[in-house]
């Protein structure tokens, strides 16, 4: 009893002495199990440039295969809740992108949307993946777009959720405070990290604080990292003049609630893409994924079931 009692103490002692650590440990953690539940495996794929870390899952040999990208400053565990609907019938990749999670960050490794796309690319190669369909969220939609419109013959179709890429008509929040010259994503405290953490998504679901307070504590520890990944990201050539390159079906589902990215650039994406299927979502924020995973993955799960219910001659002129 007196060793259990030492035992509980030493630990108090050490997660005060440490505090937020324990945080990670309790998110790595969950997301771990997290995986293992929806049946996805941590996979790390070299590359020429560097090794990519990725969640992968689904039926090797599906002839269907889904590649899930995430956004700047966030990492693939954020596809896990949706990523699970998928893993029954489709191949299921999802990489942290480079200078993100697991990856890693090299300084002067270059995150301009064309290089990294090129990577994902690579990526592929190297899974044995010939086409994929494609998903990303803000710089993933990004990316998604860039590989839709200059990679057609891999993309078999591009889903975008509030994707980065095009300038919105309307200022955002992000927007506003950028033009300021402050940068909400380099974070200096966990103040400014809980005011970012509620710009995100209209109603974030619940996190422990001891886990927030180690995301705002890494987020902290990466703020070179992010702000020259920001710049190299922000620097990239805009999606304007290459949306008519789009041919693949697209998605585009937006959350009203946006405040990094406004709502107001379903305007512009829709007039450039000509195959486009627009949702807007009035309850929502910047993150569908997170915010709504099961109601997300039903909306692209009947975007997909409307692409295998064409045509074969429909199919062909896409």
């Amino acid at each position: 009893m007196l060793l259990l009692v030492v035992v509980v103490a030493v630990f108090l002692a050490w997660s005060w002495l440490t505090y937020p650590a324990i945080g990670y440990w309790l998110y790595d953690l969950s997301m771990a199990t997290e995986a293992k539940l929806y049946r996805l495996h941590k996979i790390v794929v070299p590359i020429p440039e560097m090794t990519v870390s990725t969640w992968q899952g689904g039926p090797y040999e599906a002839t269907s295969n889904v590649l899930m990208l995430h956004g700047f400053s966030a990492d693939k565990n954020i596809w896990l809740r949706f990523a699970r609907h998928f893993v029954g019938s489709h191949r299921v990749i999802i990489p942290d992108i480079a200078g993100h999670g697991e990856t890693g960050f090299k300084a002067g490794g270059g995150y301009d949307i064309p290089l990294q796309a090129k990577r994902l690319i690579q990526l592929l190669d190297v899974c044995g993946v010939e086409k994929v369909h494609v998903i990303g969220n803000s710089m993933g939609g990004y990316l998604a777009a860039w590989l839709a419109a200059n990679y057609p013959e891999r993309i078999v179709s591009v889903a975008l959720f509030d994707p980065a890429g095009v300038t919105s008509p309307e200022p955002s929040d992000l927007e506003r405070h950028l033009a300021r010259g402050h940068n909400p994503f380099l974070i200096h405290s966990r103040e400014e990290f809980r005011r970012f953490y509620a710009m995100t998504m209209a109603v974030p679901p619940w996190v422990p604080k001891i886990v927030l307070d180690a995301v705002a504590q890494r987020y902290e520890q990466s703020r070179e990292e992010l702000e020259e990944i920001f710049q190299d990201f922000r620097a990239s050539p805009p999606m304007e003049p290459h949306l008519p390159d789009i041919n693949a079906p697209a998605l585009l589902l937006w959350g009203r609630k946006d405040r990094l990215i406004d709502v107001s650039a379903v305007a512009v994406w829709s007039k450039g893409i000509t195959d486009l299927r627009v949702y807007i979502w009035d309850a929502i924020g910047h993150m569908p994924m997170v915010e709504a995973p099961s109601g997300s993955a039903r909306l692209y799960r009947e975007f997909l079931a409307s692409l295998r219910s064409e045509s074969p001659q429909d199919q062909r002129l896409h």
